[in-house]
């Protein structure tokens, strides 16, 4: 019993020390301004990110409008670049010329399905 009331009053004197308090609100008080608060720490971290990935993407726009721009130019000074884009992607053609499209398309071809069959 002498054991029981010793650890008893021990831990009724570390409970009413000043120490222990100050110490429990301080920590609680990193706790909520580092964690639980709209400005915490973890909300700056993933702020940080969120800005470090919108940089990426608009370094990618930046070097695709640079791209565009260079064949816009291209377009403005050779008429030929107008030809070859309009035959690459528009399949546009002269009046003696035939064009066949190759695809490299892995897909399987489709069954025929007979009228019989169907019925």
């Amino acid at each position: 019993m002498k054991v029981v009331d010793r650890i008893k009053s021990l831990a009724l004197k570390v409970w009413h020390s000043q120490a222990l308090k100050y110490s429990v609100v301080c920590i609680l008080g990193v706790l909520i301004v580092g964690f639980l608060d709209e400005n915490s720490l973890w909300s700056h971290l993933k702020n940080q990110h969120r800005i470090s990935e919108l940089q990426e993407e608009i370094d990618k726009y930046n070097a695709e409008n640079q791209r565009d721009q260079a064949q816009i130019r291209e377009l403005d000074r050779n008429p030929k670049a107008i030809e070859k884009i309009a035959r690459e992607r528009y399949f546009m053609k002269t009046d003696d010329e035939d064009i066949f499209v190759l695809s490299d398309d892995d897909r399987a071809p489709k069954s025929i399905v007979s009228d019989e069959a169907a019925e």
